[in-house]
């Protein structure tokens, strides 16, 4: 899979934004068939860091009502980056 297909977008929180200053990590959300090697090699080839531990979670969507009828919003898969301690991503 191409890296660019992997991640699909930075994650920017204010709970994100803690633990990049704080602890060198990075939130994305990625494709929700990459697995923690394609993660690593994804964020290492996009952005020129080396990558420490990398942990992923799949949020399911969230039910809502559409008029008359229910539906659910669409899930995601997300992975937290931890960075080496002498790297830094200047996107966030």
């Amino acid at each position: 899979m191409d890296p660019y297909q992997v991640v699909i977008k930075p994650l920017i929180t204010e709970k994100g934004t803690t633990q990049n200053e704080t602890i060198n990590q990075y939130a994305f959300q990625v494709h929700h068939r990459a697995n923690k090697v394609q993660i690593r090699k994804a964020v290492e080839t996009i952005y020129d860091v080396r990558v420490m531990k990398v942990r992923t979670l799949k949020r399911r969507g969230k039910m809502r009502r559409y008029r008359y009828t229910r539906g659910r919003t669409a899930g995601m898969k997300k992975a937290v980056v931890t960075l080496h301690p002498d790297d830094h991503i200047a996107l966030f």
